[in-house]
């Protein structure tokens, strides 16, 4: 076991997404997984039918706990509610993590269309989280919010919004072009200096639900093991693309990834 992943997000009680998919990849990958969970979402395959803020103060307590006892080599947040929440990871990420990595995934709404993250807590985010932000992961949909443009739709659109994000202040943001029409999916890594793309085939079928929560908390435990950024990009593509093949098939919706697939 190596790399210990503090993962802030969102508990999924269908088990898919969220806390749980975090874990289960975390784990999976050979790190140590810790929480600090943000919500509690009623929720299956079909819908997201409700949501329970945990109180903004419960969630910095969580975090401290773990980072003042077994510290982390990585953080990853997922879906961080309110401005309360967000404000409060911002100011324990300035006074005690400020060297970790950390990957953020701007969830901003379910799969099922539920919205996760009101206009202030986007407008927290972008000026609490993003500047202390190792790598940034927003789909389509996301990067179009945060970017304030219309939804993308082409890769040259995605660059352009990745040079957007970027001077918003993260070190490096990866576009995931997952939601564009084709048989192949492209994501656009970029930095201040650099370009890079991951390509995988469209696995076809309905159970796609956790791929962000997957990719992100991947990229968080390879960042945690000592990968560089495009090392550690390229093994959770590979792990979110096995996943996504052998997917168990649960559940009559969006169904769940297989997270207990192994890469090398």
């Amino acid at each position: 076991m190596k790399g210990k992943v503090l993962t802030i997000a969102g508990s999924d009680s269908s088990g898919g997404a969220g806390i749980q998919a975090d874990i289960k990849t975390i784990s999976s990958l050979g790190g140590y997984a810790m929480s600090a969970i943000t919500a509690i979402t009623v929720q299956d395959t079909n819908m997201v039918s409700e949501v329970f803020p945990v109180p903004a103060n419960t969630v910095r307590a969580q975090i401290l706990s773990v980072l003042g006892d077994i510290g982390a080599d990585a953080i990853k947040t997922g879906m961080l509610m309110s401005p309360e929440i967000i404000e409060g990871v911002s100011d324990i990420l300035a006074k005690y993590v400020a060297d970790i990595p950390m990957v953020v995934d701007p969830v901003m709404m379910s799969t099922s269309g539920h919205m996760l993250l009101k206009p202030l807590s986007v407008k927290a985010m972008v000026s609490e989280i993003l500047p202390k932000t190792t790598l940034l992961t927003p789909n389509l949909a996301e990067a179009s919010k945060l970017t304030g443009v219309d939804l993308l739709k082409n890769m040259d659109e995605m660059r352009k919004a990745a040079d957007a994000l970027l001077k918003m202040g993260p070190e490096a943001v990866l576009v995931k072009g997952g939601h564009l029409k084709g048989d192949i999916l492209t994501d656009l890594l970029v930095t201040q200096n650099s370009e890079k793309i991951f390509s995988a085939l469209r696995v076809p079928g309905k159970d796609n639900h956790g791929t962000g929560c997957t990719l992100a908390s991947g990229i968080a435990t390879g960042l945690a093991q000592g990968l560089k950024l495009e090392e550690a990009v390229s093994r959770a593509h590979n792990f979110v693309q096995k996943a996504l093949e052998n997917a168990p098939g649960f559940g009559s919706g969006c169904g769940p990834l297989n997270h207990l697939v192994k890469v090398d």
